[in-house]
């Protein structure tokens, strides 16, 4: 991966430029020096718990300055999809991340023409899985955020909405839509907004899966860090091969030899 053939990176947040509230060392001197060095930077996640307004809050917070529109998230594509479409939707998501969601039309999960699955710990229970699986068979729409396995906090791995989703899929017979990575939607909604060719465009994670597996099917370079969600054991069982690893984000821009 030659300096001169990437022109933009696709930042994943958390577990590469931070763990919860803990910046990685070096994440906001990296996105720096990658910004100065004149490539197109912008910002990707998953998270289902947080608003736009939030994120940029956060980074921002952190030392890393973001400008509007930088940062795409699953939310926001989710909100692109429903406002695209007018469906009717019915939210589990938190209340931070729902107020993205305020001018759209909503309903009751009994109601509603398109559920709206993501990081809602008060909402996850079995009675709330009966009535969401009694409403896909009545043939609501069964949009999820993402559908990650796991992932990192600052104590430790935590399971995702990943399996609620998989059970949900399985015992309606129903695939889910997928709006974060490793969709590939997601990935073409990044590559508009920057307006470069994949083969252009390294993306910078901790999920060989989402991050790597889905960068790659799109056609970008997989830049794997050894820091949040990563683990050398999920390496070797996957598939997903990456162009290159680094220990955290803070030697990327070595490995871009960026001056």
């Amino acid at each position: 991966m030659e300096e001169w053939a990437i022109r933009g990176v696709l930042f994943d947040l958390d577990g590469v430029l931070y763990v919860d509230s803990i910046p990685i060392p070096g994440a906001a001197a990296a996105v720096t020096r990658t910004r100065a060095s004149g490539k197109i930077c912008r910002f990707v996640t998953n998270t289902s718990t947080q608003s736009l307004a939030s994120l940029e809050r956060k980074l921002e917070t952190l030392g890393i300055a973001v400008e509007p529109g930088e940062i795409l998230s699953a939310p926001q594509a989710a909100r692109r999809y429903l406002k695209n479409t007018g469906l009717r939707c019915h939210l589990l998501l938190g209340e931070d991340v729902a107020a993205d969601f305020a001018d759209l039309p909503q309903d009751s999960i009994e109601e509603a023409e398109a559920l709206v699955l993501g990081d809602s710990e008060a909402a996850w229970n079995h009675d709330c899985l009966d009535r969401l699986f009694n409403a896909v068979l009545r043939g609501a729409k069964l949009i999820a955020i993402h559908k990650n396995r796991f992932w990192q906090t600052g104590s430790g791995l935590r399971m995702d909405i990943g399996g609620l989703i998989a059970a949900l899929e399985y015992c309606t017979g129903t695939r889910a839509l997928v709006m974060g990575k490793p969709s590939q939607d997601f990935f073409e909604i990044a590559l508009d907004d920057m307006g470069l060719p994949a083969h252009q465009i390294a993306i910078v994670g901790d999920d060989i899966e989402a991050d790597i597996g889905g960068g790659q099917a799109a056609g970008l370079h997989g830049v794997l860090v050894r820091t949040g969600k990563f683990r050398a054991a999920h390496l070797e069982r996957s598939a997903v091969r990456p162009e290159r690893i680094i220990d955290s984000v803070a030697d990327l821009p070595g490995l871009l030899r960026l001056q």
